[in-house]
């Protein structure tokens, strides 16, 4: 019998050069907000391209935040995909606005752009699409619905009247690194929130961080600062200001929120970018290996390159047409069993709880279901090695034979 290998899901790339980074973090005396976290802030915005970049400490703060400091809460839309991961919509609820779920297009991961404009009432200040798997979205659609319900917008202060439209704040959190036409993922929405949480490609453990486009005529100064007091409960001075000697005075200009990114954390992720050309490289290797085994067998998956596109290769989502959830959740155990994890991108908000409560009904969303149903994630990161991406495949293509070969018994009897 074959040796039964133990592949992980997706567990995170550190190597010494991380460690180390870490221990001299740890040995400088400073370990909250500090040097090393606005040097990656510094590192992040060369690397996009941008003027600007906050360093929080989840992408989910960093949304949360946008939206609160665009001024947008109760009374207001705010509109995102019905396929995705709840923090895409939780800090919709959080702020006091309400959540607005499109379905995903016939056939695909992404929002169905063609009800896009539809969609967008009086009421709706935001729209936050996602570039699910490190793909990102068509944002000349996305843009295009927005200019065509240009003059049902209300602006509620002064930098929602600079936009004087709805506001496209997206869902990085696969994403940080991706291309279309040219641009990077950070130049094209009016703001992007991006996670480095365990286990994206590049990591700080827990993490996160929001940039803007450079054109919008926004003061990156004020608005950085903005960043700063909503994550450090709306402290007028950050640690590393208060430290320096005779200067403890400070205030407290709002009530605000405390989701600051440490030096502990920027630390890891000063090293993860250095190194992460190299492991952008790695998960396309390994993606394409997949596709040359795999879709020639009729297993569909999202395209990561294209003509005009660069994904980041963040998730490797396999869909098996023609079979429902039960017999993929088969392929998940037996899977398992096989000692390779993989996992499902994603259930549908409306199937949960929590947005059944809110209103939700998973049969308003037909095409997320249906993209849902016969999906798997197998495993993409850049430990495994070209001996375990083969023993994953043949195991895929293994258990996949067996479930359909066992519905044609069961259907000939």
């Amino acid at each position: 019998m074959a040796e039964i290998k133990n592949i992980s899901f997706s567990p995170p790339d550190i190597t010494d050069a991380e460690i180390e980074e870490v221990i001299q973090a740890l040995k400088s005396g400073w370990i909250t907000t500090g040097p090393r976290t606005k040097l990656f802030e510094q590192k992040i915005a060369e690397y996009l391209g941008v003027n600007k970049a906050v360093c929080l400490n989840s992408a989910t703060a960093a949304m949360e935040l946008t939206l609160r400091i665009l001024g947008i809460g109760p009374g207001d839309e705010v509109i995102t995909s019905a396929y995705t991961y709840t923090a895409s919509a939780s800090v919709i609820d959080h702020v006091g606005a309400k959540i607005v779920l499109l379905d995903v297009a016939p056939d695909s991961f992404e929002m169905d752009y063609s009800k896009l404009a539809d969609a967008i009432t009086e009421r709706t200040k935001a729209i936050i699409p996602v570039d699910i798997a490190g793909k990102m979205c068509d944002y000349d659609k996305i843009f295009e619905a927005v200019e065509s319900k240009k003059e049902l917008f209300k602006a509620n202060n002064e930098i929602q009247r600079l936009f004087n439209r709805v506001i496209v704040m997206t869902d990085a959190a696969h994403a940080f690194g991706a291309e279309r036409k040219g641009m990077k993922c950070g130049q094209v929405a009016d703001f992007t929130c991006f996670s480095f949480h365990a286990v994206k490609n590049i990591t700080t453990s827990e993490g996160g961080a929001v940039v803007w486009r450079n054109d919008l005529g926004l003061d990156d100064e004020w608005l950085y600062n903005q960043f700063m007091l909503y994550s450090l409960h709306g402290q007028s001075k950050d640690a590393l200001a208060k430290n320096q000697k005779g200067s403890w005075e400070y205030d407290i200009i709002y009530p605000a929120y405390k989701c600051n990114m440490t030096d502990i954390l920027a630390a890891i992720g000063l090293i993860q970018l250095k190194r992460y050309e190299a492991l952008l490289e790695r998960r396309k290797g390994v993606i394409k290996t997949y596709d040359r085994a795999l879709l020639p067998l009729g297993v569909k998956s999202l395209l990561h390159y294209g003509e005009d596109y660069v994904s980041t290769g963040h998730l490797y989502l396999a869909r098996i047409p023609g079979i429902g959830e039960a017999e993929r959740n088969e392929i998940i155990i037996k899977m398992a069993e096989a000692g390779v994890a993989t996992n499902v991108h994603y259930k549908p908000l409306p199937m949960f709880t929590a947005y059944k409560k809110l209103g939700f009904d998973i049969k308003d969303y037909p095409n997320a279901f249906n993209m849902y149903k016969n999906e798997v994630t197998l495993p993409l990161h850049t430990i495994l090695t070209d001996e375990d991406v083969e023993y994953v495949i043949d195991n895929f293509k293994r258990i996949i034979y067996e479930i359909l070969n066992n519905r044609e018994v069961a259907a000939s009897r």
